[in-house]
């Protein structure tokens, strides 16, 4: 074995021992496009296709235009023109200033949001930058996830038994009416709920904490509304927080404060 063979072996040894990563950042992996043209024997092919090479103006070899970046190695305005953020929307501004903040903050033409939070409302909300603004279509319709903490205008006889049976009877098809603060139009619509259950309840303040998974553009305060309804003492919603609309890392969002 000679030296070049056995330099050839080492580096493969230890390109191997490397993460990928580290083998993308080191490595280019691309197709790189060739002056000389391969020669074409044609004295095998049908009697038909016997001059192909002579009659082609253009030879039929493929040369690569170099376009793109290896995964590692793209610059970092490629990766700002095709980024999501997951943010964890603070309480008080609503959710087009954010967006309008982001578009600033980043000096992008285009951001969008994956749906509207009210302004006192807090929770995860995915900004779409540039090119990635197609997607957030996909994401307005996916599901939604809260946690909501409503509070009663008396005390539930039952205690947190018949609020846990109130909550769970809330789910299939429900006819909903949006609030009067409400961004659109007050027309009745049928919203779907999905799961709901209850976290807590504290008998002394009549508050209760729930999770409700249900469909997109579902009003949560208007639901809190309808279980004080069927308890029967009444009930409004006194925070709630956006909890899931895509699959993500918690860990991932960010916010105002920690970036």
């Amino acid at each position: 074995m000679g030296k070049k063979d056995k330099g050839e072996k080492k580096e493969k040894e230890e390109k191997g021992a490397l993460g990928v990563g580290e083998v993308q950042a080191a490595t280019d992996f691309l197709i790189r496009p060739e002056k000389g043209v391969p020669p074409l024997d044609t004295s095998k092919w049908p009697l038909l296709l016997k001059n192909y090479d002579k009659l082609n103006v253009r030879t039929g070899h493929y040369t690569p235009i170099p376009a793109g970046h290896t995964p590692l190695k793209r610059p970092l305005k490629e990766y700002l023109s095709t980024g999501c953020i997951n943010l964890d929307k603070p309480s008080n501004p609503s959710s087009h200033e954010v967006v309008a903040w982001i578009r600033r903050m980043m000096r992008v033409e285009k951001t969008g949001h994956s749906g509207t939070l009210d302004p006192k409302v807090t929770g995860n909300l995915i900004v779409c930058v540039d090119r990635a603004t197609r997607l957030v279509k996909a994401q307005q319709s996916a599901g939604k996830e809260y946690v909501c903490i409503v509070r009663f205008h008396g005390k539930v006889e039952g205690g947190a038994v018949r609020v846990a049976r109130g909550i769970e009877t809330l789910t299939g098809a429900l006819f909903q009416r949006p609030p009067l603060i409400s961004a659109v139009k007050r027309q009745l619509r049928v919203r779907s709920i999905y799961a709901s259950k209850l976290y807590e309840y504290d008998e002394e303040r009549h508050l209760a904490v729930f999770w409700v998974s249900c469909e997109a553009g579902t009003y949560v305060r208007t639901l809190c509304v309808h279980l004080g309804l069927l308890l029967g003492v009444g009930g409004h919603m006194q925070q709630y927080a956006d909890e899931w609309e895509l699959p993500r890392n918690q860990g991932s969002v960010a916010d105002r404060h920690n970036q």
